[in-house]
């Protein structure tokens, strides 16, 4: 989770919100790569980062990736302990990041698990005797979660604590786990019935409701504001534009594409036939010949006016739209620094929901655009487009569209499940296999 307001000098939220969570997101993208290394390039497993240097049979641009992202991650995680509130402010979703960036870790424990915190020598380099005097191998320290995950478990939020910076034997030993937990446990008690527990929660309550007045307020202007303007633009100013340009004059049927040819042809066709049938079965007086055909000939002229204004208004919708997106993209950019509360908000829903429901809702969202169902949709839904701006709906091109976009966004949706989903809530994953079988 970002950072949801810059850390400007002076900022009036800087007291409600610290750097801590900006940190550990980056830790764990840092995390990511190094576990996508793991698997391209050594099958899967550790990184011999203890063979790195002069002599190593490594390619030198994939050492310096792995020295790069190990050294992030070392720096990172301690930026995150150094900021004593920002575990007390994490999310459920962000205890299973930070379980995960841990897990990285240990993977490169490099020294001794006997003191609290790795020492570091002169210049600011970290030294680890594991490491053989190499400085470019960093010295890796880790935030013990263990007692914080399970609290996460039963609550869904972790309460205001110190996180401590710890060696990483410390953390998966034993003694040091119990040690841990009964550590948090009586610092949660007594946190509980100090003087400031209830402004405590006051302060996270009124975080909470800066985020969703926000993050709502954002999501409704994204959608109200374009539509408004691309409303008002196209009936004050674009459609009298263009009608003042066409003119007066009746458009032509040779001007009109071939659908909307065959709609007006049989729409005239439909009302000459209709005048005969009720005049056969005598649910009318009687026409002539020319009486007949002065009532087709003003049947014809209604059609054509209405395929006249038919046209202005798709020429009109093509730059009212245009004028909708700017509105959009203008949006976005006086209000960029709320795009993150909106990501927060949007994350604190989606980490809410229940394993179930998050697997309900991919199914469904899949099933809709890339389902066995879906080319109907997507067939009304371009055709509809089509009609939008005035041009003919290619039957071949629509082919062509349900043909290739399904099957890559369908490609793109099962590659992040493997990928990415598997290693935020692999909860969720086998949820959704389950579901699906």
């Amino acid at each position: 989770m970002t950072s949801i307001f810059p850390r400007k000098k002076g900022s009036p939220f800087s007291k409600f919100f610290g750097n801590g969570e900006q940190a550990l997101e980056d830790a764990y993208q840092a995390a990511i790569k190094i576990k996508v290394i793991e698997d391209n390039h050594f099958n899967q497993n550790r990184i011999p980062i203890e063979m790195l240097g002069e002599g190593s049979n490594i390619h030198p641009s994939l050492e310096a990736e792995i020295v790069k992202n190990l050294e992030i991650l070392q720096r990172k995680t301690k930026e995150f302990n150094d900021d004593g509130g920002a575990i007390s402010q994490l999310s459920s979703n962000y205890v299973e990041k930070l379980i995960f960036v841990e897990g990285i870790l240990a993977k490169y424990a490099m020294g001794p698990s006997s003191s609290a915190m790795t020492p570091s020598v002169p210049g600011g380099v970290n030294y680890n005797p594991a490491n053989n005097g190499n400085p470019n191998l960093p010295n890796i320290k880790v935030v013990d979660v263990n007692s914080v995950a399970k609290s996460s478990g039963r609550s869904g939020q972790i309460k205001k604590g110190k996180s401590n910076s710890v060696d990483l034997g410390s953390v998966f030993s034993n003694t040091g786990n119990l040690s841990a937990s009964l550590g948090k446990t009586l610092g949660k008690i007594r946190k509980d019935l100090g003087t400031q527990s209830e402004q405590q929660i006051v302060d996270e309550f009124r975080r909470s409701k800066q985020i969703t007045v926000v993050g709502v307020r954002l999501l409704i202007l994204l959608i109200v504001v374009p539509i408004i303007t691309q409303q008002l633009s196209k009936n004050f100013i674009i459609k009298p534009i263009v009608t003042d340009f066409r003119g007066e004059e009746v458009v032509a049927i040779d001007e009109l594409n071939y659908e909307w040819k065959e709609e007006a042809l049989g729409e005239l066709s439909t009302y000459e036939e209709q005048l005969k049938m009720n005049r056969m079965l005598k649910a009318a007086p009687p026409l002539n010949r020319e009486q007949l055909e002065e009532k087709v000939q003003e049947k014809a002229n209604e059609i054509a006016e209405e395929f006249h204004f038919k046209k202005i208004d798709s020429i009109s919708n093509i730059f009212a739209d245009l004028v909708g997106f700017v509105a959009f993209c203008f949006v976005l950019i006086i209000r960029r620094n709320e795009i993150n509360v909106l990501k927060s908000f949007i994350d604190n829903i989606v980490s809410g929901l229940s394993d179930s429901a998050k697997a309900f809702a991919i199914i469904l969202v899949t099933d809709i655009f890339v389902g066995f169902h879906s080319t109907h949709g997507w067939e009304v839904v371009l055709e509809w487009l089509a009609n939008h701006v005035g041009v003919a709906a290619n039957e071949s091109m629509i082919s062509l569209f349900i043909a290739t976009v399904p099957v890559i966004m369908d490609t793109v949706a099962k590659f992040w499940i493997f990928r990415y989903l598997s290693q935020i809530s692999a909860s969720t994953v086998a949820t959704l296999k389950e579901m699906d079988d």
